[in-house]
C-alpha cells in the first residue's frame, strides 16, 4: 500500500433503531454478521509439516447474495515458527522467495511507502528494520516469539529480546473474538490477513474481494472449527499473495499483481 493511500477508516452510521440502546444494538449487530456468512463448501490438502494445512472456503451470505472465497493456512504454533521475509529490491517474488527460504508457506507482508521504504515496525530475525509507528491505520502487532505466534494492538506491544519477528499494520479485524466495530463496509478489495486463536493456532490467509468489515465478520464465526481471538489485516489489494507447499511436493499458489517489500513466511520448528 502506498503512504499516499492511508488515511483513517471511515466510522459506521449511528443505528437507526432508537428504542434500543447502544449496547444492545452493537450486540446485536455484532451478532448478525457472524451469522449472515455461511460455509458453502470447503477443500482441505496437507504439508509437509504435521499440524499444517491448506484450507480454501467459499462462504455465502444469502442475504446480500453475496459469496467470498477464504484461503488460510491453519497452522500449531509449536510445530510451525513465522517469519519476515524482506525484499528490498522487489525482484523477488512470494512463490520464488518462500521455497528459497525453506518455508512451507507464506503471505505478501505490510505497507511499504512510495521509495519502497517498510511502513511501520518490522523485526528480522530478531533485529529492527524498522520502528513502530503511531500511525491510526498500523494499530496492531504480528510477533514470533518463543512463546509462539501473537497479535497486540500497538499501545500493548512492547518488544523483548525474546522478539524474533515482527510485522506493524493494520486494522485489526477481530478483537476478543468478536468483529472490531467501525470497519469500513463498503469498499469491496482482495485481502491478506493473519489470526490467532487461545489455543496455540494460528492462520495466515487471503480472501476474494470483500470489505473490511465483511472480512471482520467472517473471521469473528466459527471458521473451520477454529475460533479467532484476534485477526489482523495485512496489505491487500494487488499486493495479496498466498504461497503453500502441499504434501505432494508441489504447490497451491496466488500470485500478487505488483512487487511488494516484504513476506511472512512459516517453516518447521
Amino acid at each position: 500500500m502506498r503512504s499516499a493511500t492511508i488515511r483513517a477508516l471511515s466510522r459506521s452510521s449511528k443505528s437507526t433503531v432508537p428504542r434500543l440502546s447502544a449496547a444492545i444494538c452493537c450486540l446485536v449487530l455484532a451478532a448478525s454478521g457472524r451469522a449472515d456468512w455461511v460455509v458453502g463448501s470447503r477443500q482441505t490438502e496437507a504439508s509437509p509439516i504435521a499440524g499444517l494445512t491448506h484450507e480454501r472456503i467459499v462462504f455465502e451470505n444469502p442475504a446480500k447474495e453475496a459469496r467470498a472465497i477464504v484461503d488460510l493456512v491453519i497452522f500449531d504454533v509449536n510445530s510451525a515458527v513465522l517469519r519476515v521475509v524482506d525484499n528490498p529490491d522487489g525482484t523477488q517474488r512470494l512463490d520464488t522467495a518462500m521455497p528459497a527460504q525453506n518455508c512451507v508457506a507464506g503471505v505478501n507482508g505490510g505497507y511499504f511507502d512510495e521509495q519502497f521504504a517498510p511502513l511501520g515496525l518490522r523485526i528480522l530475525d530478531g533485529k529492527t528494520l524498522a520502528p513502530l509507528q503511531r500511525a491510526r491505520l498500523l494499530s496492531g502487532v504480528l510477533v514470533q516469539t518463543e512463546n509462539g505466534v501473537q497479535i497486540f494492538r500497538r499501545s500493548e506491544f512492547s518488544r523483548s529480546a525474546h522478539t524474533r519477528a515482527a510485522v506493524q499494520c493494520g486494522p485489526l479485524l477481530v478483537d476478543l473474538a468478536r468483529p472490531v466495530r467501525g470497519l469500513e463496509p463498503t469498499r469491496q478489495a482482495r485481502r491478506t490477513f493473519v489470526a490467532v486463536t487461545r489455543d496455540k493456532r494460528a492462520a495466515l490467509g487471503c480472501s476474494s474481494d470483500v470489505s473490511l468489515a465483511e472480512l471482520g465478520g467472517i473471521l469473528a464465526g466459527d471458521v473451520s472449527g477454529v475460533r479467532f481471538h484476534r485477526a489482523l489485516n495485512l496489505d491487500g489489494g494487488s499486493s495479496t499473495a498466498l504461497w503453500f507447499q502441499r504434501k505432494t511436493g508441489d504447490a497451491f499458489s496466488i500470485g500478487e499483481q505488483k512487487a511488494v517489500r516484504d513476506f511472512v513466511g512459516l517453516s518447521a520448528k
